[in-house]
């Protein structure tokens, strides 16, 4: 709650399920809190949908932000990426004297596309051989129904498991991750010392919630060039 006329968003209770449920299915035995949100049954296709539709966007933004920082060589995603190479000799076949980028983004393009398609018609084919007409035929169904396809849910580990082993754990970003995580640590031992250098409406916030889960709330909410800014002004070092 952040203002006396607004107690927060009304959501409904769909809105709320899936909140809860998009990722994982929980025990009802094991989370009693939890009961009101039908466990023993599954979410709606929107919830079931969100987890699936971030991945194919992160996974495809992550390739080109990699490819463009130059942590990723193309030769690099050719060979380990098959449904990249793929698209990528179709765009070489078919704009041979395109420059590298854009025959890049035209496969990506594609990639993408490839992804998003495959996850629409296996869905819809999902939904038709289990004669599901209503959210009660949904919620009633043993599995979830939106799925890629076995042939693409490879290629979609295949291209995952190349970004953590190439990009996220790359160690061309050990200093920077070592960096904000040094930050970060610094900054959260500063205010759990002193709260009092915490805004005001933290310090309220402090007096009925846990002083550790206020800071990580206030840290978390920081952007990059804040954070940075408020370890000069509390910790006295200029990090970058």
């Amino acid at each position: 709650m952040r203002y006396p006329t607004f107690r927060g968003l009304n959501l409904t209770f769909e809105i709320r399920e899936g909140i809860i449920k998009h990722s994982r299915e929980y025990d009802a035995e094991e989370f009693p809190e939890l009961s009101e949100y039908l466990l023993d049954q599954r979410p709606p296709l929107e919830a079931q949908l969100i987890d699936l539709a971030d991945e194919i966007a992160y996974n495809t933004a992550d390739l080109d932000d990699g490819y463009e920082a130059h942590l990723l060589s193309l030769d690099q995603i050719l060979k380990v990426v098959p449904v990249f190479a793929r698209f990528y000799r179709e765009a070489e076949a078919t704009y041979p004297d395109a420059i590298e980028k854009l025959k890049f983004n035209e496969a990506l393009r594609y990639v993408l596309d490839k992804l998003v398609t495959d996850l629409i018609e296996h869905t819809q084919s999902e939904i038709s051989a289990r004669a599901v007409g209503t959210l009660e035929d949904v919620r009633a169904c043993p599995t979830r129904l939106v799925m890629l396809s076995s042939e693409v849910e490879e290629e979609t580990r295949n291209l995952k498991q190349f970004l953590h082993e190439n990009l996220y754990f790359s160690e061309a970003l050990d200093p920077d991750k070592d960096d904000a995580e040094r930050v970060v640590g610094e900054l959260f031992k500063f205010w759990i010392e002193y709260p009092e250098s915490l805004p005001g409406a933290y310090q309220k916030k402090a007096e009925i919630e846990p002083l550790p889960r206020v800071v990580c709330d206030y840290i978390a909410g920081m952007t990059d060039n804040y954070i940075y800014e408020q370890h000069l002004k509390y910790c006295g070092e200029r990090v970058r």
